[in-house]
């Protein structure tokens, strides 16, 4: 894996080299290896993992076709940033 430092920014570099790891799945690698798994744990769990993406799957498809409600999405309110012309004209108590 590689990634390019630009303007010897390493700090931006280091957040994209996480990022792309963390796609990878290279964290979830290490933390599985920490400790040994018994082939009857790793059966168990590759089973269920299966389980959860056929079950999203269908979830997605039922949502494609109508049959579901599409789930709500999550409203995150933002207070606006001192700098911009909505948070400028608020004042701030001393």
């Amino acid at each position: 894996m590689q990634v390019l430092v630009r303007d010897n920014n390493v700090d931006q570099a280091l957040r994209v080299l996480k990022k792309k790891m963390q796609r990878e799945g290279v964290f979830r690698e290490m933390k599985a290896r920490r400790s040994y798994e018994k082939p009857s744990e790793r059966r168990n769990r590759e089973a269920a993992e299966a389980v959860r993406r056929a079950r999203k799957l269908a979830r997605k498809q039922a949502v494609r076709e109508g049959l579901l409600a599409a789930p709500k999405k999550k409203v995150v309110e933002r207070r606006p940033s001192p700098m911009s012309p909505a948070g400028a004209s608020e004042t701030k108590p001393a």
